[in-house]
């Protein structure tokens, strides 16, 4: 008797998906458009590390623009988006922190979008709140060309995670 063949990979199949269906796979990873083409373009993947660092030189090339379009997509820290799931589990942190932390953190992002006219962003998966506003607090004396390097390092993290995750989930 004749096996059937394997379920293919998350990774071979998500090397398989169509264009259009991959790119908003990819938009969901990370909301900048120029990074999910520029990661589409890099198919296919042999494996994990190959993706990751696609993701990696993608990020590298993004302009100024793209990264406010990848910026775009995320939740203002403390503050994930009601009922999206991905923005929660991110933010587990802030859940049932005292409310003068979070207080602190409203004051702390505000003026921080103030000086640099995005919200802030910190691979939050791990972090408490208390973690994230300090910081915040760290990172807000920074110029706007070193804090936008900062950004870019804190959206390959988010994005390799969340890269896993899409290649960990159950088929």
């Amino acid at each position: 008797m004749t096996q059937p063949p394997p379920a293919p990979s998350a990774l071979s199949a998500l090397a398989a998906t169509g264009a259009p269906e991959l790119r908003e796979i990819l938009l969901e990873v990370c909301s900048s458009p120029a990074w999910a083409a520029a990661v589409a373009a890099s198919r296919p993947w042999r494996d994990r590390e190959e993706l990751l660092t696609a993701n990696a030189k993608a990020m590298a090339e993004l302009s100024a623009d793209d990264l406010r379009d990848a910026m775009a997509g995320h939740a203002r820290i403390g503050t994930p988006k009601p009922g999206d799931a991905v923005s929660e589990r991110e933010q587990a942190g802030v859940r049932g922190v005292d409310p003068s932390v979070l207080d602190e953190l409203r004051t702390a992002n505000a003026a921080y979008e103030a000086k640099f006219g995005h919200v802030f962003l910190i691979c939050a998966t791990g972090r408490t709140a208390d973690g994230m506003l300090a910081a915040l607090r760290e990172r807000y004396p920074n110029d706007a060309a070193a804090e936008a390097e900062t950004v870019r390092g804190e959206l390959l993290k988010i994005n390799g995670i969340r890269i896993s995750q899409l290649l960990d989930a159950p088929q």
